[in-house]
């Protein structure tokens, strides 16, 4: 069992933000002892990773809520396909501005690198957040969401067969 304190670190996280999740309906203890004090077993501590894997990839503590439901499982391919196209169109509003930018300072070699490759995508990922873990679980969860189009993701980063095949496997 753990305290608070001990999962919160597990997870790597702050106390105060398992206590949120506690707050919001995410995730109870295993047990509440007499003092108070909130103990969680191993099914608090995977659920834990879930949700942290959840807040990792950009959803929000509502949409985790109706992923975590057991009964709900049809909704999760859903959810994550409309968070995917929320920042589909976050990326898309973010490149109109950098070319308005380029406009306005008169430098097109600016966008000359605007190809995303596999080393500036994790330094994408390293910026929003996701340690190494949390890439992993997002290559996993994007494989057994949509094999194809990760596989179409993977290739329009420049990675050879070779790794993309290992990171299919994975």
């Amino acid at each position: 069992m753990y305290t608070v304190t001990q999962l919160a670190k597990r997870a790597n996280i702050s106390r105060t933000t398992l206590l949120y999740y506690e707050k919001e309906g995410l995730l109870t203890p295993a047990l509440r002892a007499d003092n108070g004090y909130r103990y969680y077993g191993e099914a608090e501590d995977k659920k834990l990773a879930a949700i942290v894997s959840y807040r990792a990839y950009g959803l929000s503590v509502a949409n985790i809520a109706t992923l975590l439901k057991e009964d709900n499982e049809l909704a999760q391919p859903q959810l994550l396909k409309e968070h995917f196209n929320q920042l589909e169109q976050e990326v898309a509003k973010l490149r109109q501005q950098q070319r308005a930018i380029v406009i306005l300072l008169k430098a097109p070699e600016l966008l000359e690198n605007e190809m995303v490759n596999k080393q500036r995508w994790v330094e994408i990922m390293l910026e929003a957040g996701f340690d190494e873990a949390a890439m992993l679980r997002w290559h996993q969860t994007f494989e057994k969401l949509e094999p194809e189009e990760h596989q179409k993701f993977l290739e329009s980063l420049s990675i050879d067969a070779e790794e993309i095949k290992r990171i299919r496997a994975l």
